[in-house]
């Protein structure tokens, strides 16, 4: 049925070859940082046989917890084609406008307007509400998504200072802090959400038809609007999603140090997009995986882990990072033969 620009009716051999080794390569692509890993792992394990134990493995994975929901929100963001700067502020506005509601601060004393158990579900809305903001502005009033989510960005971090009256907020609910400390069956609750959240997003971009759809809207929004996709309504509820992931991921690491500081998440969204970029994630739109970026945070998270216990400054992190996304887009430019704009 394929024809070409004359009318005549394409060669289908040649074809199959080449949707067999995108196939392979799809495949292949996400599990290109194991060998890293475990490289990293080996490593680790000569300069102190502790690193690659249980417990500090599980210490890793509590540790990358919180940020993980950045990178697992900041993945679907870019597969549909846009970039999402202001996560790493709802990150810290989330918890904090939710605990400063229910538990006071240090300004209002112990005026509250809300009860303890309701943190969790302000939360969630505040993170909602963001999202909502961003995606109207960005799809109803037509402006570009790295300026509205850059100033986004801005005005919350203000925002949450203006709230806090630049203090730290200490007087934690216990929901909160159950999702930051408590084990469940000897796992940390916090590993648990995490794992869970990105199993959910793995199987509905890969398994499902709304996820489908989010490839389709980041490879060519046109082509999907005229697939009969509602685009407008996929690029909000993404940002919807984001903004909700983040702030949980902002309630998971206010448990995990039992307080939500003004500067919360200020600089993570570096970090989100260095472990988005190695796990294969396109800044372009339309190609990435969760199961990528996840592997993208864990060597950055092993990698900083790594340097404490070598006694390294944890700044050469930096330098790392960067060094690390440019060996990334090199690989994926040899391995796929497309360029990165």
């Amino acid at each position: 049925m394929t024809q070409t620009a004359t009318g005549s009716q394409a060669p289908a051999g040649p074809a199959v070859p080449r949707a067999r080794g995108a196939v392979r390569w799809a495949a292949l692509r996400d599990f290109l940082l194991v060998p890293p890993i475990v490289l990293v792992l080996i490593v680790g394990y000569f300069i102190n046989t502790s690193f690659i134990s249980g417990a500090n493995m599980s210490n890793v994975l509590t540790t990358m917890s919180g940020i993980a929901l950045l990178v697992l929100a900041e993945v679907l963001v870019l597969v549909v084609g846009y970039m999402d700067l202001s996560l790493e502020s709802t990150f810290g506005l989330a918890p904090g406008v939710a605990i400063w509601v229910t538990m006071g601060t240090a300004k209002v004393g112990a005026f509250t307007w809300a009860a303890p158990w309701m943190t969790i579900p302000i939360a969630l809305v505040v993170g909602l509400v963001v999202g909502v903001v961003n995606g109207l502005l960005i799809v109803r009033f037509g402006l570009n998504g790295f300026i509205v989510t850059l100033a986004m960005q801005i005005a919350l971090r203000g925002l949450l200072t203006f709230l806090t009256g630049g203090f730290t907020l200490t007087r934690i609910p216990n929901s909160v802090l159950w999702m930051g400390n408590s084990r469940v069956a000897g796992v940390p609750v916090n590993i648990v959400i995490c794992l869970v959240l990105f199993v959910i997003g793995y199987l509905v971009l890969n398994y499902t038809t709304p996820g489908r759809a989010l490839y389709a809207v980041g490879g060519n929004q046109a082509a999907a609007r005229a697939a009969g996709i509602r685009t407008d309504r996929v690029v909000i509820a993404v940002l919807v999603i984001a903004g909700v992931l983040a702030a949980i991921g902002g309630l998971i690491y206010s448990g995990q140090f039992a307080s939500v500081q003004v500067a919360q998440g200020d600089g993570m969204i570096f970090n989100v997009f260095a472990a988005c970029v190695i796990g294969g994630v396109s800044l372009n739109g339309g190609r990435g995986s969760v199961l990528g970026a996840f592997f993208g945070i864990l060597i950055l998270t092993l990698i900083e882990k790594l340097l404490s216990y070598g006694g390294v400054s944890a700044d050469s992190l930096k330098f790392i990072n960067g060094a690390l996304i440019l060996v990334a887009l090199v690989i994926t430019r040899i391995a796929s033969g497309r360029r990165q704009e």
